[in-house]
């Protein structure tokens, strides 16, 4: 009865993984990239079609591999081999490269708006400087992790929290807003299904890996599969639940947006559709305090909150997945001995060299881009593009999971039906392949040239490392 009693509730599974997956950026991301809440046909279809699936499988990957610490690349171990695992963790962390580069650029953003509260001042700064400036906090965000100094893990969480909250909080004052201040100027949407339903273009099909990246994540929460009450019945309730919550606030939160912004404004040239991508979320913020009549005290709050998240989560995305990559015994055979090299304080110095290289080669690169707008657009869409990657070793571990059912037990099961099973886990791997190589278009070259160099060039480098080693290894053994 003890342990029955320390069980997690199926809602407190979904209320955890809701603030694990979901995040104001999708709401704002979706809204833009989508034409307004037209967006919201497009999220419906993709939690229903993709997210629950998803989640349901992760459930069955954690259950069957309850004492494996190493998320996707443990599961693959189990289920495939070991040169597959290493494969899964060097794309875990080979994406984090692109999401590194990012956050130096979004922390300075933020710190730019809560100190003068408006665009203009960041914006006006020629790209190089900013550039420059995002490159030393990738400095000095490597130097602390090479000295094994993460004390932002608390203040991660606070601030990630704090956001969170502000994120609920947004939709329900911007609900209560005509009432509060009916005198404001709202905008009015079109919510009827021929104004719901967006245009399916060129645009919109190489806009979908934006609604993937929002959607995926959700593997984090695959630990707590087995503490979950009646896993069977609790586990697929608790994700359903949570895909309910998820497109609830996508929905409302979209509403809300639409009831503030126009998306004529954001589409009215392209210099306006990146000014909206890169400070969309902090206007979202000045504009409901000013509602509300009480300044920029919620834009001063979100941009400190964010500030502390995106540098917060720089060092921590440093850190974390080089451990993942390098620390795995049943991998280390494909690393080469350069790269397993500790320093003093015990990290992998010569790793953090490499994210250092590959994550500043993205930030200097982008010097040459006309605008800091212009950057951030940049660096989302290049993020879409490369983090879902690792989305798709998720669906190869449950599919080589099923093929071992009869080897492999599992207290939690997706569904019994075998074919169902396969198609799922094929179609979600389609799916997230499909978006991730349209996601690569885009209509100024250079934004296209680096969503397709980045991948390939990461993917090249985790190809060429095992390569090394064997030789070491060959060398090795001739001595």
């Amino acid at each position: 009865m003890m342990e029955e009693s320390k069980k997690i509730k199926w809602y407190a599974l979904a209320t955890m993984g809701f603030s694990t997956v979901w995040g104001f950026g999708n709401v704002l991301n979706g809204f833009i990239y989508f034409n307004g809440v037209q967006v919201i046909l497009s999220w419906v279809i993709m939690f229903a079609l993709y997210f629950v699936p998803y989640a349901l499988m992760v459930g069955e990957l954690g259950s069957a591999f309850k004492n494996e610490g190493g998320g996707v690349s443990s599961w693959l171990h189990q289920t495939t081999n070991a040169k597959l695992a290493y494969y899964a963790g060097w794309t875990y962390w080979a994406c984090h490269i692109t999401y590194i580069a990012s956050k130096g650029s979004g922390g300075l953003k933020a710190v730019s708006w809560a100190i003068f509260r408006e665009a203009e001042t960041y914006d006006a700064i020629p790209t190089i400087y900013i550039q420059l400036a995002t490159f030393v906090v990738l400095l000095l965000g490597c130097f602390i992790a090479s000295r094994g100094i993460n004390p932002l893990k608390k203040l991660l969480t606070l601030a990630g929290t704090t956001m969170f909250i502000m994120s609920l909080m947004y939709i329900v004052m911007m609900f209560a807003a005509p009432a509060i201040n009916p005198s404001a100027e709202f905008v009015k949407m079109d919510l009827s299904l021929k104004g719901l339903t967006p245009t399916f273009n060129l645009t919109y099909f190489t806009s979908l890996s934006i609604l993937v990246f929002a959607v995926g994540g959700c593997e984090k929460i695959s630990p707590y599969v087995n503490k979950v009450e009646n896993p069977s019945k609790g586990f697929p309730k608790g994700m359903i639940a949570l895909a309910g919550m998820v497109v609830v606030c996508a929905i409302l939160g979209t509403v809300a947006m639409g009831m503030m912004f126009d998306p004529a404004d954001i589409n009215a040239s392209d210099e306006a559709f990146s000014a909206y991508a890169a400070n969309g979320s902090y206007w979202a913020f000045q504009r409901l305090g000013e509602y509300y009549h009480i300044g920029d005290s919620l834009l001063i709050v979100y941009a400190l909150c964010n500030a502390i998240n995106q540098f917060a989560i720089l060092v921590l995305s440093i850190d974390a997945p080089l451990r993942m990559l390098l620390d795995n015994a049943h991998t280390i055979q494909f690393i080469p001995k350069a790269l397993q090299k500790r320093n003093k304080y015990g990290i992998h110095s010569n790793g953090i060299l490499m994210v250092m290289v590959l994550a500043g080669a993205i930030i200097l690169v982008q010097s040459f881009v006309p605008g800091a707008a212009a950057v951030l657009r940049q660096l989302t869409k290049l993020n879409s593009v490369c983090m879902p990657m690792r989305y798709m070793w998720v669906f190869v571990a449950y599919l080589a999971l099923r093929k071992a059912i009869n080897t492999i037990p599992a207290e939690y099961r997706f569904v019994k039906n075998q074919g169902v099973a396969r198609f799922f886990g094929a179609w979600c791997f389609i799916v997230t392949a499909a978006c991730c190589i349209m996601g690569m278009y885009d209509k100024d070259p250079f934004t296209f040239a680096l969503n397709i160099i980045t991948p390939v060039v990461l993917t090249l480098l985790g190809i060429i490392l095992p390569q090394i080693a064997k030789r070491e290894q060959a060398r090795n053994n001739r001595r």
